[in-house]
């Protein structure tokens, strides 16, 4: 970490978001210098559409901008690890590349980040645009997760997050991982703080995600995570003490 400017890492998993990338990295783009990360890494979790070519042409104009391409669909679970085992950075956010999270948010997380000194920032967005069924599901998880975990998050799946590159390299790495990410560091004995962030609507396209899938897989692995929880040794191992 440069003084007083933090060097991070921005990862954007994407499938089928060629539509999306243009206008997301252009705002990416005008962040504050002071703000912006020092590279942008865009993994292609196999899309069937132009994504890594416009991303490889795009390259070209742009040094900051790297491409990560996964040769099978992995999901964003995968694609999120492979940003963050290729990142340069100690520090690394996320974003998602269809535009529903606003990169204007990322310098108050990198300020909440220097400030708390926690381990991962969380997003949680606030005025959700998405339709009725996925905020009632997306509603439901949240509630069940947090009253299970007590990871004291109301919105977990966001993916704006701001993170220590070594702490997540830590974690255990499954598939879905993603949406569990805020209880995985507390149980790695790391700090997380939260906070509010814009919504926005999709631009183009359609979400690759269905509602009742991802509940039912949720619920899996909820029940691992929790398994995790009360087996971790990380509460003993941080109250050990040399000598008598």
């Amino acid at each position: 970490m440069a003084d007083p400017r933090m060097q991070y890492s921005l990862i954007i998993p994407a499938h089928d978001e060629a539509d999306n990338l243009p206008p997301l990295l252009g705002e990416i783009r005008d962040l504050p210098e002071s703000h912006r990360p020092i590279e942008i890494i865009l993994v292609d979790d196999a899309s069937r559409d132009r994504t890594a070519p416009l991303v490889a042409d795009m390259i070209a104009a742009d040094p900051t901008l790297r491409l990560v391409r996964l040769p099978a669909r992995s999901g964003q679970s995968a694609a999120m690890l492979a940003g963050v085992r290729a990142a340069r950075a100690d520090w690394v956010a996320t974003i998602d590349a269809d535009g529903e999270n606003d990169p204007a948010d990322l310098p108050r997380l990198v300020d909440l980040a220097l400030a708390s000194g926690a381990d991962l920032i969380g997003g949680l967005r606030q005025g959700r645009k998405s339709s009725w069924s996925k905020q009632m599901a997306s509603r439901l998880a949240n509630d069940v997760r947090r009253n299970v975990l007590k990871d004291e998050c109301s919105d977990s799946a966001c993916g704006l997050k701001l993170f220590r590159r070594a702490m997540l390299l830590q974690l255990p790495a499954f598939n879905g991982m993603h949406r569990f990410l805020p209880a995985l560091v507390q149980i790695a004995g790391g700090q997380t703080r939260f906070i509010a962030v814009n919504d926005r609507p999709r631009r183009h396209g359609r979400s690759h995600y269905g509602n009742l899938g991802r509940a039912a897989q949720g619920l899996v692995d909820l029940w691992g995570v929790l398994w995790l929880k009360r087996r971790s040794l990380a509460k003993a191992v941080r109250a050990a003490k040399e000598g008598p």
